[in-house]
């Protein structure tokens, strides 16, 4: 199992956790929307998950890691489905990188493929919409403060910093040669000054998933309802409308794709219905979602066009890099209608 992590290892840390002493088994890779390795495996008649960073990780990976596990244990007695905390390492001697072990979520990811229940059920797709924005709407609610959560990110001048902060990543993948520059993606710095000019001038901050779309959640096998909400690892204290902006910027309009395609798609809510379902479960002013809306297509596009600046240096698969920059340009074409 060349590139996965040392499962010895892995097994005496567990048993100075006392989680078992018994041998490691059925050990199967899980297909993730990141580049992180997810193993199943069972132990001592208990299965378990471990998230791991990728064979090569990024310079932030082990504190991105620690990280999510931090959030993890946080929102444990909270009613936002998520993956249960089982234990952390944030020694990176261990297994080289900070790690975390998590209880299985039976469920499935609807970009993967929906079973039959939900592919045939115009009903069933309409409720797993709803459930989705749901998911949100618990999160935001949740007060980070008594959760031990001060510290998890820096609210203030949270939105005064998107643009500035994104810009100035995008300006950052000049280093990569090869790169058509952003020119490339479509109006950047119209949309840049949209936003500036329109911003909000107060927000109520809360906890934010950061990447909120249908490839980062788990719904149940037996229904509409959220499984759990997954890859956590831009999660911040920030705004949370971010989170809802993220889902309409990602949502397909009548009879037109989505930045993230789920199929067969004969029921899911429009997106006025999202917004209206939010507003019903939050006592957040949702007056100004159209500017979260623009503000996520313009963050999300420019960390998608980030694969295809390394591709273009042969530091990422091109034909991913490729794919993901055509999206980075449809959400910058959507940005752009929004704001004319």
């Amino acid at each position: 199992m060349g590139g996965l992590p040392d499962i010895e290892a892995l097994s005496k840390w567990m048993e100075t956790q006392g989680l078992g002493s018994d041998s490691i088994e059925d050990v199967t890779p899980l297909a993730g929307g990141t580049q992180n390795i997810l193993l199943r495996f069972r132990r001592g008649g208990r299965d378990y998950v471990l998230r791991h960073p990728p064979e090569h990780p990024r310079p932030n990976s082990s504190e991105t890691m620690r990280r999510e596990a931090q959030l993890l244990a946080a929102i444990a007695d909270t009613d936002v489905p998520h993956p249960r905390l089982i234990a952390a390492c944030g020694d990176e001697s261990v297994l080289g990188a900070a790690f975390y072990l998590m209880e299985p979520v039976e469920g499935f990811n609807p970009v993967a493929g929906m079973p039959a229940l939900h592919a045939g059920s115009a009903e069933i797709q309409h409720g797993m919409g709803l459930s989705l924005v749901e998911g949100i709407a618990k999160l935001g609610a949740l007060d980070y403060r008594a959760l031990g959560l001060s510290g998890f990110g820096k609210p203030d001048n949270y939105l005064e910093r998107q643009v500035l902060r994104w810009r100035a990543q995008l300006e950052g993948y000049g280093e990569f040669a090869g790169w058509e520059g952003p020119a490339a993606l479509g109006d950047v710095e119209r949309i840049g000054r949209w936003l500036d000019a329109n911003r909000p001038a107060t927000f109520e901050p809360g906890i934010l998933h950061g990447d909120y779309h249908m490839a980062n959640v788990m719904f149940r096998n037996d229904g509409p309802e959220l499984a759990a909400i997954v890859d956590w690892e831009l999660a911040t204290i920030g705004d949370p409308l971010l989170d809802l902006g993220w889902v309409l910027a990602t949502w397909p309009e009548p009879g037109k794709e989505g930045a993230v395609s789920v199929k067969p798609w004969i029921g899911f809510p429009t997106a006025e219905e999202l917004v209206a379902h939010y507003a019903a479960r939050s006592s957040r002013d949702l007056s100004a979602i159209g500017w979260y809306r623009v503000l996520a297509c313009y963050k999300l596009g420019i960390l998608l066009e980030g694969t295809h600046a390394r591709a273009c240096a042969g530091k990422a698969p091109r034909d991913v890099g490729d794919r993901l920059h055509a999206r980075s340009v449809w959400l910058f074409e959507r940005a752009a209608g929004w704001t004319r």
